[in-house]
């Protein structure tokens, strides 16, 4: 017998302009739907425009009269991070929600940016921080959601050779990306309440999920799905205590970016088993993502290697 699946409510988002990266696909594809379906305007940055523009066609068919604005980012490009923040800038509109969801993962070999970065670190943390830094004039309301993974439970950031030069090895430099952009989204929200920046930010993490973030990806090396998306995709539709569909996966971080009751720098997931999968509470964060003094040194790393120096 299927299991009875999670769901949460989402409130009115009438009004609100909400910019969630990822959202051609998987969890962000999921996010975007909820919020349009909530009445949120869309803004829905995507690197590959013809799969952005499906995934708005399949959201306007589910939610008629959704506003959706399919926009162009590779993330893994400063210069491309750039290029949509001045858009946005010069459009002047505030932004009420940014979920930092998009990512790569497990690369079987080194790849390296057009900026010189480590693919994974490049895309799954310098260019979110690259992005809220340059989007700073228009969060100053906002609540910005970050996704996190059950991998930032162990390790820490390859300080010694961040963009992993010596010894790549794909989990652990996979893991260090995300302990890094946790470790941003919980110092965003004390530097925010510091300096008087106005927004609220805070961490999630989908638990265990089946999206495509592990499947057949040829562009990173992979022509087959690997043997860890085939085990996830069976997990999900089981009755085990642990392992969710993306459309559960998402409801940490949408819960974070919606919930009147979600609060600045404070770690959400799946409050069942483990904390892989259930309904989104509250949690004590991973070891790696919680100290300051990390939290510091990342953010000095982030800035020096990006050029951005955050300004309200």
């Amino acid at each position: 017998m299927p299991r009875t699946l999670v769901d949460i409510d989402v409130p009115d988002q009438t009004g609100k302009l909400a910019l969630v990266t990822g959202a051609s696909d998987g969890l962000g594809l999921v996010l975007a739907e909820r919020l349009a379906a909530a009445g949120a305007e869309l803004l829905m940055p995507v690197r590959n425009q013809a799969k952005g523009a499906v995934a708005a066609d399949r959201i306007r068919a589910k939610v008629p009269g959704a506003v959706l604005h399919v926009r162009e980012l590779d993330l893994a490009s400063q210069a491309s991070v750039r290029r949509l923040a001045t858009e946005l800038l010069a459009e002047g509109r505030q932004i009420d929600l940014l979920i930092n969801n998009a990512g790569v993962m497990t690369p079987p070999e080194r790849r390296e940016t057009e900026d010189g970065f480590e693919l994974q670190l490049a895309t799954n943390h310098l260019g979110h921080f690259a992005l809220v830094g340059r989007l700073l004039p228009l969060l100053r309301c906002a609540r910005v959601t970050t996704q996190s993974s059950v991998a930032a439970r162990s390790g820490g950031v390859h300080w010694d050779d961040p963009q992993w030069e010596r010894g790549y090895d794909a989990d652990k430099a996979y893991a260090s990306s995300k302990i890094a952009v946790s470790l941003f989204g919980l110092q965003l929200d004390r530097l925010s309440r510091t300096h008087g920046w106005g927004v609220t930010s805070n961490v999630a993490h989908p638990g265990i999920s089946a999206t495509n973030l592990l499947a057949s990806h040829p562009e990173l090396g992979r022509d087959g799905d690997t043997r860890a998306v085939r085990i996830i995709r069976r997990v999900a539709t089981s009755r085990l205590p642990f392992g969710q569909t993306a459309e559960e996966g998402a409801l940490p971080a949408l819960y974070a970016a919606t919930s009147p009751d979600a609060r600045g720098g404070v770690f959400y997931g799946p409050k069942g088993f483990q904390h892989l999968a259930g309904a989104p509470a509250e949690q004590k964060p991973y070891t790696p993502i919680a100290g300051e003094r990390d939290a510091e040194r990342l953010w000095a790393l982030s800035g020096q290697l990006t050029g951005i120096s955050f300004s309200a």
